[in-house]
């Protein structure tokens, strides 16, 4: 695809590196703004991830020096004004929001600007790394609309009230500082260094037991979801099924042998 179609369209790239699934959003000469065409892609690219064996962990970025100025809002905003889902129905919803839900981690890079749908989705995946150049802001508001990517959930979820409000309500930007402060970023890291430390966090969770990943994300969300009732009662179940698998008997084996552990997934 030639320069001037990506500029146009965009795309969603997409490579293997061993168990790391890497998704990159693709229209730089374009802040990397969100066509349909790209958010189809993209959920496209998260179905991938969760429906490939052979992927553990996945890695979501932006290639050139912004993650993203939005949605491009004359082409995306009549779609979503007339009811339309922006990403198919029968894909993983990136943002976690609907069914089809994915169940593998997701570390996010950022970098530059990383405006309205940007942070949503950096909330709704699981690990975020943060350049320290990073402009954010939740500008619905200054169009006449608001979040439904989650933001309004997440923002208090993550900030609390007051700080979710000060940033949902006004639109301002802020920066990566401030994003690490609330909570919405793990690690801040200079310039050009964010996709590398991403990409050293989603091999390191690639290389545990995959089954044992899953069921702690899964527990996780439970929690959120439920409270600490509802995560509770699954626990002991989920417990014993791991420890009867292959996985937690290779574990026992590399801890008494002194070496690293040989995860299949089983």
């Amino acid at each position: 695809m030639n320069d001037s179609v990506i500029a146009a369209e965009g795309r969603i790239t997409t490579e293997a590196r061993g168990h790391v699934f890497l998704i990159g959003i693709d229209r730089p000469k374009k802040l990397n703004g969100f066509t349909l065409k790209m958010l189809r892609e993209l959920a496209e690219a998260f179905t991938a991830l969760e429906q490939g064996p052979q992927y553990r962990c996945g890695l979501l970025f932006a290639h050139g020096a912004n993650f993203t100025a939005g949605l491009q809002l004359d082409q995306v905003g009549p779609h979503m004004a007339a009811g339309n889902p922006v990403f198919p129905p029968h894909c993983v919803d990136p943002m976690a929001l609907r069914p089809p839900m994915r169940s593998k981690p997701v570390v996010i890079a950022v970098q530059g600007i990383c405006f309205t749908i940007g942070i949503e989705l950096m909330l709704a995946c699981d690990i975020v790394i943060a350049a320290d150049n990073c402009r954010f802001a939740q500008i619905e508001v200054k169009r006449g609309i608001m979040p439904t990517g989650g933001a309004t959930m997440r923002f208090v979820e993550r900030a609390g009230w007051g700080n979710a409000q000060r940033y949902l309500l006004t639109g301002d930007e802020f920066n990566a500082a401030e994003a690490h402060r609330l909570g919405f970023v793990q690690e801040v890291v200079a310039a050009g260094r964010e996709f590398d430390r991403a990409l050293v966090l989603a091999t390191t969770i690639a290389e545990q037991a995959p089954l044992a990943v899953q069921a702690s994300l899964a527990s996780s969300r439970r929690y959120v979801e439920r409270g600490p009732i509802g995560m509770a009662v699954e626990m002991d179940a989920v417990q014993r099924d791991l420890s009867q698998s292959e996985d937690a008997a290779e574990g026992v084996r590399s801890f008494v042998e002194r070496r690293k552990a040989a995860f299949q997934g089983r």
